[in-house]
């Protein structure tokens, strides 16, 4: 006999118990015993899908799944889990199919950021794949992503010339024109076309889009080009911006009613479990020793202020400010062998590069290493000098100092060594120095092509130039298709400079011209890893960018990826790496490593200088996957967090409250419900409390303690005539059920709210208990 509701509801429960308990084959077991009373119960297929996930019965999942989209056609969950799956077990044409059709069904509930990962995941396994583009264009335009919506209509342009119509191409080019008139990739397409030529092809999209909430936060550069005078030398900015960020940091740490200290207390507890003692602790020792170290280095008292920021290292705080201004109070004092062992760490952050290659080449040259000092001032005069030129011109000018500084490191004369140190000495540490080099610039010849030459060249007087026209000739040779002649002269060129990464580079990209990927990423990782070495951060992070464009899935370059972007200080583009390699794993279906990423992201913006606006987007998702795993106790513990965090997030409070049910915790939710409707009523917003109450009864008819709640606000809003009927329909319920108490209960709410016939009602409460 099927159909039997105790039965069915008896059996979903044990399974709920047994996947709180992370016990998946007892869940699972539950699950099927529930689905022989009703075998299309939605709820129940969702859940046995669930749970033979977690068992990693993919091909069944699979199929529970495919159960779930029949009898649930219009709910895009089950068909993300399609998707997903489907190309788990390596049906992309499914795969893509689903993930097309999730993407409708999520944008149909009005939630274009799910709509629009999908389809993006669509274009990343087949980049031309044009129904996909087609629903990337259209969402991006209406929500007024203009850059992302012109490229998709030139990726369905692509796709339409090679299909042979031209017509359409034509309009898709012009449909992309209207929405950025002056992208250089839409005057690049009008060309083409003009010319007859073939559109590129779509390339292969990213791991993922991100949110498109979160790309609105996202700076590309915090540190503009172009500075005014400031009045003071590179080392005396970089002091003085050293300075003012740990004083920055020690507000955030010791004010513990901030909102940044307030997030780091609670989110540390959710990753570790609870608040470590011991971290606290360490926490205590950070902030003393900061404090006593700017009080005495504001004061003058150098040998004191590094003593105490050394301290602070050792207690654990770590920051390229403290080791920039570590290592330059111990160069002021003469401990040049520890200055130059701290400020090793700082050289690669874009805000004191400058001022660290400036100091270690004046304590590599006092010791006579005239070779290593020289390195060090031209490593200082290519950033000084990319930072001052036009910005379209400072990777051209980056590339340039390459073969001068190679030619340098092959100089024997001491003579010429100290001259090269001495002029950037002369010219870089001055008050006016950005003054300086402009007009240094000013009075250069620009070569051919426009682009300017590198400062260096006038003060080193060096030959580099066959390096330079080996690269032109490969350039010309690859635009002419002669890829050959191109790899050709690249190995020419590289036995006059071996080292010469950009050289490295170009031979890379033939590489990937000639379609040999794995050969050509191989070449971009060991390049990447040179300029890292080399302490070029921004050029390490342009290749590992490269890598991933080219290989999404190529998790190493990702990580290095994240680990380049923070020794740079560009902590909010690390955290978007990390939200798109949990992305990743999450479209995989590897649910513990995403949530895994997630954290990492957490502790990075708790670590960092990010913006705190990612914390409650990371806890969001971090909740979702909980609640997916059925790991509500977790999930309880993130929103609650979210909460605090987030005190008006509408959909993290019906979370709780409704988590809270699930476990037969009635008192703590509605704890949560009250708190929620103090927080609404104290900020004015008495009606949207009265909406978010509805609603929950909505969802929950048999909860008399909403209704309770219902009738109470109502009451406290002056309509008490509303009230009063809601709660004499309750105590009916209720004495109908033979819960007399519940109901006595309830008549006493309404006696308090004191109604015209209020003495009707003490009456009937008397002759209950009485009875």
């Amino acid at each position: 006999m099927s159909g039997r509701d105790d039965v069915f509801q008896k059996a979903m429960n044990e399974g709920h118990s047994a996947a709180w308990d992370q016990e998946w084959s007892k869940a699972a077991a539950a699950y099927r015993h529930a689905l022989e009373e009703f075998p299309d119960h939605p709820k129940a297929l969702n859940s046995l899908g669930a749970a033979l996930h977690q068992l990693n019965q993919v091909d069944e999942a699979l199929q529970i799944y495919l159960r779930v989209v029949k009898v649930s056609p219009d709910d895009p969950m089950p068909m993300e889990k399609v998707a997903q799956l489907s190309e788990r077990v390596g049906d992309l044409k499914t795969a893509m199919d689903a993930a097309v059709r999730a993407g409708d069904l999520f944008l149909k509930q009005r939630d274009a950021e799910k709509a629009l990962q999908n389809w993006v995941h669509v274009t990343s396994i087949n980049p031309e794949h044009a129904i996909a583009h087609s629903r990337l264009a259209q969402v991006h335009e209406a929500l007024g992503h203009a850059q992302q919506a012109a490229m998709e209509y030139l990726a369905i342009a692509s796709i339409l010339q090679r299909a042979g119509n031209a017509e359409k191409t034509q309009e898709m080019v012009n449909k992309a024109q209207s929405l950025i008139p002056n992208s250089v990739e839409v005057k690049q397409a009008q060309t083409l076309l003009k010319t007859g030529q073939l559109l590129p092809k779509p390339i292969r999209a990213k791991g993922g889009t991100g949110p498109i909430r979160m790309a609105q936060v996202k700076q590309l550069e915090t540190q503009p080009r172009m500075k005014t005078a400031s009045g003071m030398d590179p080392i005396a900015e970089a002091r003085q911006k050293a300075l003012t960020q740990l004083a920055e940091l020690l507000f955030d740490f010791s004010d513990e009613s901030s909102p940044a200290a307030q997030d780091r207390k609670g989110i540390s507890a959710i990753m570790r479990g609870t608040g470590s003692i011991s971290a606290q602790s360490e926490q205590v020792k950070v902030v003393l020793h900061l404090g006593q170290a700017i009080d005495a280095q504001s004061k003058g008292n150098d040998t004191l202020a590094a003593e105490e920021m050394e301290a602070a290292l050792n207690a654990g705080f770590t920051s390229s400010s403290l080791y920039f201004n570590l290592g330059y109070l111990r160069y002021k004092v003469e401990r040049y062998e520890s200055a130059q062992r701290v400020l090793q760490n700082s050289v690669k952050h874009e805000d004191y590069g400058l001022a660290s290659r400036l100091l270690l080449g004046d304590i590599i040259s006092r010791k006579g290493a005239f070779r290593d000092a020289a390195t060090e001032y031209l490593e200082a005069l290519k950033f000084a000098d990319t930072l001052t030129a036009p910005p379209e011109h400072a990777d051209d000018i980056r590339q340039q100092y390459e073969p001068l500084i190679e030619s340098y490191q092959n100089q024997t004369e001491e003579t010429a060594l100290r001259k090269v140190c001495d002029n950037i000495k002369g010219l870089l540490l001055r008050a006016d120095w950005r003054d300086q080099l402009h007009k240094v610039r000013e009075q250069m010849p620009r070569q051919e092509g426009g682009i300017p030459a590198p400062l260096a060249e006038m003060i080193l007087q060096v030959q580099s130039s066959s390096v330079l026209d080996s690269m032109n000739r490969i350039n010309q040779l690859a635009r002419m298709g002669s890829l050959r002649s191109a790899m050709d002269e690249a190995y020419d060129a590289l036995q006059q400079a071996p080292t010469y990464l950009p050289l490295h580079i170009i031979m890379g990209d033939l590489l990937v011209q000639e379609a040999h990927i794995p050969e050509a990423i191989n070449k971009f990782t060991v390049v990447a890893h040179s300029y890292s070495v080399r302490g070029e951060v921004m050029q390490a992070t342009k290749l590992l960018r490269r890598i991933i464009q080219i290989s999404p899935m190529d998790f190493g370059a990702r990580n290095r990826l994240i680990d380049q972007l923070v020794a740079r200080g560009q902590v909010d583009d690390a955290i978007q790496e990390y939200l798109e390699l949990a992305a990743i794993h999450y479209r995989l279906a590897e649910l513990d490593m995403a949530r895994k990423t997630y954290t990492n992201a957490l502790r990075l913006v708790q670590q960092g200088s990010a913006s705190r606006d990612w914390n409650s987007h990371i806890l969001q998702r971090m909740a979702d996957i909980d609640m997916q795993r059925l790991d509500w106790k977790q999930a309880l513990r993130v929103f609650e967090q979210i909460r605090t965090i987030a005190p008006d997030d509408d959909a993290a409070r019906r979370q709780l409250i409704e988590l809270n049910m699930r476990m037969g915790q009635a008192d703590r939710a509605m704890s949560e419900l009250e708190a929620y409707i103090t927080h609404l009523e104290t900020q004015g917003k008495k009606e949207p409390a009265l909406t978010f109450l509805e609603d929950l009864i909505h969802e929950h008819e048999d909860q008399p303690l909403l209704k309770r709640a219902h009738a109470a606000l109502l009451h406290r809003m002056g309509r008490t005539s509303e009230a009063v009927p809601i709660l004499d329909k309750l105590g009916d319920a209720l004495l109908e059920k033979g819960d007399k108490q519940g109901a006595m209960d309830v008549i006493n709410q309404i006696v308090l709210m004191n109604p015209p016939n209020a003495a009707d009602y003490r009456a009937l409460l008397s002759q209950m208990r009485s009875g």
